[in-house]
């Protein structure tokens, strides 16, 4: 089965990866879902301030 979910590989220190899985333990998420909430918030923060982005 294929999926339509682009994959991303992020490289970062190891002791942030523990605290941040440790995180998203805690908000009953796996880290590739903190990580996903957190980018969402971004961007909206983003597009409140800037307008909204588009693609043509």
């Amino acid at each position: 089965m294929q999926s339509d979910l682009s994959k991303f590989t992020l490289r970062t220190d190891p002791e942030l990866l523990k605290k941040f899985r440790f995180v998203a333990d805690y908000n009953a998420r796996s880290a590739n879902r903190e990580l996903e909430v957190l980018m969402k918030k971004h961007v909206n923060e983003f597009e409140k301030k800037h307008g909204k982005i588009t693609f043509e």
